[in-house]
């Protein structure tokens, strides 16, 4: 679903402006925080799962510190929901939720594969968001009425591609395992029938559906911080985010991210038997 402005609880109708323009100044703010520590030598970098490896670094936590002391000035009324600090209750009716570094083992790896995430959301879904790629100056931006790219090549407005067939679609994941084994095996059953198939690109992925780079994207495991504000921005593109049933994807767990309609009709069928 995509959100206008006219969509927004009546109290908040008057705020659209201050919430594209706070989401603005934390997304400033948290590339202000993480560039020094990329491709740094001192990370900080703890161990969350000690029975896998889910690190965090000090980016992570002092970008959402960062993030946080923006709204506590500017919006102090919102709620939170922090990947790093969890929830902080609040009584507007809007909840941001942050995601300071999406792709934290690409990130101590190097690779520029990783985002801020940032989204604004109602009871309904998020209604504006902003996928930042801090090092190649990238930010996609969608929903209250705007949808584009602003980076290396300029601003541009975003699109979604009109690759309506699995045969000729170009499909992304994190991990090649996907979640779990049932998960992998709906997966690769629909990658086994797409041109092109990647791994590990995390944000970014959802960022290059939104451009039309790529035409569909399918995970697992997901976390509500991890896809709100992507999913806000492929909504604003034109393209469409569920879970593996059809249903909201807002919350997390499996997603499934098209780039238009008749791609989606035609591969959501085939994955709805993996749903759990």
């Amino acid at each position: 679903m995509t959100f206008t402005k006219a969509q927004l609880p009546k109290t908040l109708l008057t705020e659209c402006d201050d919430i594209i323009a706070t989401a603005h100044a934390m997304a400033d703010a948290a590339r202000a925080v993480i560039l020094p520590y990329f491709r740094a030598t001192h990370l900080g970098t703890e161990n969350k799962d000690q029975s896998g490896f889910d690190p965090v670094t000090l980016a992570d936590r002092e970008a959402e510190k960062a993030m946080r002391a923006i709204l506590a000035t500017r919006r102090p009324h919102d709620a939170i929901f922090g990947e790093e600090f969890g929830k902080t209750a609040g009584t507007s009716g809007l909840t941001w939720v942050l995601d300071p570094i999406d792709g934290t083992r690409g990130f101590i790896s190097g690779t520029p594969t990783w985002g801020v995430l940032i989204s604004a959301m109602v009871a309904d879904g998020p209604v504006f968001g902003i996928v930042d790629q801090p090092y190649i100056q990238e930010r996609f931006v969608g929903g209250l009425g705007h949808s584009f790219v602003n980076g290396p090549m300029g601003m541009r407005s975003l699109g979604t591609s009109q690759v309506a067939t699995l045969d000729q679609a170009i499909i992304m994941t994190t991990f090649p395992e996907v979640g779990t084994d049932q998960e992998a095996k709906g997966f690769h059953s629909i990658a086994s029938q797409a041109k092109l198939v990647r791994y590990g690109m995390d944000c970014y992925a959802y960022a290059l559906l939104a451009s039309g780079q790529v035409d569909l994207v399918i995970e697992a495991g997901l976390n509500a911080y991890d896809i709100q504000g992507p999913l806000a921005v492929i909504e604003a593109a034109g393209g469409s985010v569920t879970n593996w049933s059809g249903g909201p994807a807002f919350d997390g767990g499996q997603v499934i991210a098209a780039a238009n309609p008749k791609l989606f009709a035609q591969v959501l069928p085939l994955l709805t038997p993996f749903a759990n």
